[in-house]
């Protein structure tokens, strides 16, 4: 069995490599566009959190935080405490930044194989600056559409959290019984995990300010790889007919779920690539609530382009991918299914206006609401350790009450 998938596995890359020299000229355009999406989105929109959150766990904030917001994080999603940190740059920064400080808790112990599979779960959002800034207004030129793709997206992730906080119970149940429950309070608790954490690592400001950029520069290059193979691969598929191929099924699939056929070529793309198969919706000949839904349901999935950098990311912990996919499929299914009942609830007016598919003219200027998701990415930060922090105060004042 090993030996057929392996010459199976190897006849698809040799029949790939084929396929890029034949159409050279497509896969050459296509590296360019995934180079150029790199350089001038990925890069300065998650440098400086991979930067920020290696130089916070070094000096020991996370576990700070982590011992802070234990009383909200363990009942409603059964994960340490420091999962908040893990939503709170995800929210901020979007994909894959949960994946690359997942990996790092796990590396250094702050969580179990299951705790990180299901801070995964529902902690791999989409930034606000890419619902609002790039699909709602970039896609759509509808800005106010960005407040039901961002509704759907968000609550659809804390309902995969609260779905998936029974998974995996058993395998963390010997290391919850071994411990002891602590005398101290727990801002004292806190305190003292933050200079725990500082005094076992002993280095330098420079030296870890150094290894900070260091390691994530090469994440960075690792995640630009994977964007530029899926760019070229999508590309080659199109060259060559095999999305067409592909196709004839879905069209005939889609009207037994309501949607229109002409949105099975976004599917397909959305499926590989999560700015290429949301762009394709837009335009797509439907109505602008099946045009929502699909979207929606892209975002959530978030493309095998990034669930294979997520799979990079997590190579070397023992973090397991398939809660990971499942995780996304529930993800899309909610988001979907949110999307159906909040955009009549929110945009009633906008469904009379464009009754039928393709996206309207962007406004002039919708700067304005670039900022205003440049905010929003701030306050998704931000909002998950105010909550954990009130949250906390009110528990230990015992006006609030929340078992561990």
């Amino acid at each position: 069995m090993k030996a057929r998938s392996a010459l199976f596995q190897g006849v698809v890359v040799l029949l790939l490599v084929i396929l890029m020299i034949v159409f050279s000229e497509h896969g050459f355009r296509a590296s360019q566009e995934g180079l150029k999406l790199f350089f001038d989105v990925v890069l300065p929109s998650l440098l400086p959190f991979f930067i920020v959150s290696d130089l916070l766990l070094a000096y020991g904030v996370v576990h700070f935080l982590g011992e802070l917001f234990e009383p909200l994080m363990r009942p409603l999603f059964n994960v340490p405490g420091a999962g908040s940190f893990v939503l709170s740059m995800g929210l901020a920064a979007g994909y894959p930044m949960d994946a690359v400080i997942t990996a790092k808790f796990r590396r250094q112990g702050l969580c179990t194989r299951a705790e990180g599979e299901r801070m995964l779960a529902f902690s791999n959002t989409a930034d606000p600056l890419f619902i609002f800034g790039a699909v709602a207004v970039g896609m759509f030129g509808m800005p106010a559409l960005g407040l039901t793709l961002a509704a759907a997206h968000y609550l659809g992730a804390l309902l995969v959290g609260l779905s998936f906080r029974g998974w995996a119970k058993n395998e963390d149940a010997a290391a919850r019984a071994s411990t002891i429950t602590p005398t101290a309070g727990i801002w004292q608790r806190a305190v003292a995990a933050l200079l725990k954490a500082r005094q076992e690592d002993t280095r330098p400001l420079g030296i870890v300010l150094q290894d900070a950029i260091r390691d994530s520069v090469a994440t960075l290059f690792l995640i630009m790889s994977f964007i530029v193979l899926f760019s070229v691969f999508i590309r080659v598929l199109d060259a060559t007919g095999a999305m067409t191929l592909l196709l004839w099924p879905l069209r005939q699939l889609l009207p037994l779920v309501g949607l229109a056929p002409a949105l099975a070529h976004s599917l397909l793309q959305g499926v590989l690539e999560i700015d290429i198969g949301t762009a394709a919706a837009a335009k797509a000949h439907a109505s602008l609530l099946q045009q929502a839904v699909v979207v929606s349901a892209i975002i959530a999935w978030s493309g095998l382009s990034v669930q294979a950098q997520v799979a990079a990311v997590l190579a070397d912990t023992d973090i397991r991918m398939r809660p990971y996919v499942f995780a996304r499929v529930l993800h899309a299914f909610y988001a979907a299914v949110l999307t159906l009942f909040l955009l009549p609830l929110f945009q009633g007016r906008l469904l009379q206006t464009f009754a039928i598919g393709g996206a309207a003219s962007p406004p002039a200027d919708f700067s304005h609401f670039l900022t205003a998701g440049l905010v929003l990415a701030g306050v998704g930060a931000v909002a998950p350790l105010a909550v954990g922090i009130v949250v906390t105060i009110l528990r230990e004042l015992k006006i609030v009450r929340m078992r561990v």
